[in-house]
């Protein structure tokens, strides 16, 4: 296979992906970092949750496509800990974590801080001065707060940022980086 014929073929996949509404655009962004082979390889994440004791290992993606049992699972384990609300993550931020885990090279599971936040946790975490953004994209589904056991926060936080897609938060003294697939920002 040419050079050019293998950027043909990776462009009618992801122009399949994304007129499926398999994909947001700005996942097929992430996923056109791949070679061609890695389109189709499975992609797992393994989670450490922190609030709530869990662990998984999840392939979310196989074959070309999202699994739906796999992001059923992904639901679950970063649901609201505290009222144990569900809601769809996100696979763009799934996409995300899947690049930053290979970028840093690391064998741990994600440690999640926080996952989804329901509107009415958000709005407690704000009453009570925790600082949580009136539109956090954690009510979305579409952010997380993780470190690796394996990965210097701070390697871990300039790995998100050289990825530049979504925010970008740096919390050394909370031991913890807040990634999104909302816009392009950082504090």
């Amino acid at each position: 296979m040419t050079r050019s014929n293998s950027r043909r073929q990776i462009l009618a996949c992801l122009g399949g992906i994304v007129a499926t509404g398999l994909a947001e655009p700005a996942t097929a962004s992430l996923i056109a970092q791949d070679n061609w082979s890695s389109l189709r390889k499975p992609r797992t994440l393994a989670f450490d949750n922190l609030h709530t004791g869990e662990k998984a290992s999840i392939d979310y993606w196989s074959s070309g496509r999202y699994l739906t049992d796999g992001l059923s699972e992904v639901n679950v384990i970063l649901r609201d800990f505290r009222n144990g609300e569900i809601h769809d993550i996100d696979p763009r931020l799934l996409d995300l974590l899947h690049q930053l885990h290979l970028d840093v090279d690391s064998k741990a599971p994600f440690e999640v801080i926080s996952g989804y936040r329901s509107p009415a946790t958000n709005a407690k975490l704000r009453s009570e001065g925790h600082g949580a953004a009136s539109k956090s994209y954690h009510m979305k589904g579409m952010a997380i707060d993780i470190r690796l056991a394996d990965v210097e926060l701070r390697h871990l936080h300039e790995a998100a940022l050289a990825r530049k897609v979504g925010g970008v938060g740096y919390y050394p003294e909370s031991n913890f980086v807040h990634v999104d697939v909302g816009p392009v920002r950082r504090w």
